[in-house]
This record gives structure tokens, sequence and C-alpha cells, in this order.
């Protein structure tokens, strides 16, 4: 499948989260971290917010190496949330949308206090999912 974005581009502030994200977690590589981010954003049932900050500054990554062993799931991926996120069917469509679920799913990472590596991130997406099933036998979700 066509790669969304190839290089694919990440904001100064982007930048500066990986490495808040690279400095509280010991997890050493980026494209690891950003994996988990865009992951953290799809999750979202809503729509991310269109604008980002240019890229003027910030990091580049192939989407090989972004996207790795899994390039054609995760290119599947962005390219169905882009359709349903409602952005452009045009190509740029889901660069945009790659770009825009990247740096919201970095922005939730790096706000959370006291990150201290994949089972941080693991345990609170456990707990998330145990609250999702709390609030949906409500009849809330």
């Amino acid at each position: 499948m066509k790669p969304p974005a190839d290089p694919v581009r990440i904001s100064t502030l982007g930048r500066d989260q990986l490495l808040k994200l690279k400095r509280q977690t010991g997890i050493a590589n980026w494209n690891i971290l950003c994996r988990w981010a865009l992951c953290c954003s799809f999750r979202e049932k809503t729509p991310p917010p269109r604008a980002v900050a240019g890229s003027d500054g910030g990091v580049e990554m192939s989407w090989k190496v972004f996207a790795g062993d899994q390039a054609d799931t995760y290119a599947a991926l962005v390219h169905k949330r882009a359709i349903a996120d409602g952005f452009s069917d045009e190509p740029d469509g889901a660069a945009i949308c790659l770009r825009a679920h990247l740096h919201r799913g970095l922005g939730y990472l790096a706000s959370e206090v006291g990150n201290t590596g994949i089972a941080g991130f693991v345990e609170r997406w456990l707990m998330n999912r145990r609250t999702d099933k709390v609030l949906r036998g409500r009849g809330c979700g």
C-alpha cells in the first residue's frame, strides 16, 4: 500500500515532546514513540485538530523507519481514518491526517505525568479499557 507520507515530518513542538518522552521512558527510538502516539490518537473517536505547526526545526523520518515491518498496516489504518475523519481524499489528505493524529497523540503522551516506560503506557491503556467497559455498561458509550 502507498505510504500516506514520505518522509514523515514532525514539528518542533513534536520533537520537544519526543525528547521529553525519551527522557521519561527510556524508549530510545523516536519511531516507536511515534507509533504509540499515532495509536493513542486513533483510539479517540473524534477527528484531531487539523492545524499543526510547521515542521521547520522538527524531525523527519522515512515512512519505512516510522512504520517498520507493519508499514502496510499503518498505511491502511491512516487511509481508512482519513476517510472516516473527513480529510480530503486527495493524496495529501492522508498525509495531513497522519500528521494531525501523530501530533495529537504526542501531546497526549507527553502530557502524562510520571511516564515510566512502555509498562506505564500499557497500564494506562488497560485502565482506559476497563473504564470504557464500565461506561458502556451504564449506557454511556
